[in-house]
């Protein structure tokens, strides 16, 4: 990939992180729910897109570890899957990161690498109040099933599941492809595929995330359990989102959070 494309005449800091903005623009254009990810008994309940947020959007989720105030993780892009049941809360996580050299891949793997210590999804109060997307009023918090009533505090959630896919530069993405191994819960993809325009409708890229499914993992599933009407009510609200967050709208440039260390 030529860098020159994204800052011509600069080089390293400056060229990552104007790769970096440029990955987070295009996952802007992203559906609330992942590309490719279908409907399924394995995760019933609500994705969104948390991060990265619309054009005015400040204050957006994030990762940490129970009990630290410093060290977030904030990923280039986030999708939060939500439990559907307040008695069992908890998210699954789908995160993608640009990697702009080996080394910042390094460093991004060992955030998601396998721990015995817990990892927590934080969804901030003005997040949860904010309307879903751009020409929807509906606050986030009414189509999360786990939220039973409009919230006064931050959203804390324990995650069960964990999904992450790497963009890697061209001569980077073969080289890691012929010589390494992924972990259980790793996917690559070209960075190609994260920088062009409509990349959530690129077949290959649905088929990838769809294989990043927690429902990808079993020959088949059971069928699901039957849904209370207030619960399919809440699923067709939902699905209308997910129909009106596939039509492309315009978002001015977004000051995103700076990264922590």
């Amino acid at each position: 990939m030529d860098e020159s494309q994204y800052s011509p005449g600069l080089r390293g800091p400056a060229v990552h992180t104007s790769l970096d903005d440029l990955v987070r623009r295009r996952l802007r254009q992203w559906p609330q729910r992942p590309p490719g990810t279908a409907e399924s008994a394995k995760q019933p309940g609500t994705w969104l897109r948390a991060r990265p947020g619309e054009a005015h959007t400040v204050c957006q989720p994030f990762l940490k570890l129970p009990g630290a105030s410093r060290l977030r993780t904030l990923p280039d892009g986030l999708w939060l899957h939500f439990s559907p049941d307040p008695a069992e809360p908890y998210a699954d996580i789908l995160c993608i990161e640009a990697c702009s050299s080996l080394q910042n891949l390094l460093d991004k793997r060992s955030r998601f690498a396998a721990s015995t210590n817990s990892l927590l999804a934080v969804c901030p109060l003005v997040w949860l109040l904010g309307p879903v997307q751009p020409g929807d009023p509906t606050p986030r918090w009414k189509l999360m099933r786990v939220v039973r009533r409009e919230p006064e505090d931050a959203l804390v959630l324990p995650v069960r599941d964990i999904r992450v896919l790497y963009g890697l530069k061209g001569r980077h993405y073969d080289g890691f492809a012929r010589t390494q191994m992924p972990q259980a819960h790793e996917y690559f993809c070209p960075m190609d595929a994260l920088t062009a325009e409509r990349g959530d409708e690129n077949p290959a890229m649905r088929a990838l995330i769809a294989r990043a499914s927690a429902a990808a993992n079993f020959m088949h599933l059971p069928a699901p359990d039957p849904v209370p009407a207030p619960a399919r009510a809440s699923a067709a609200a939902r699905a209308a989102v997910t129909r009106a967050s596939r039509a492309p709208h315009a978002a001015a440039p977004a000051q995103e959070e700076p990264a922590e260390p």
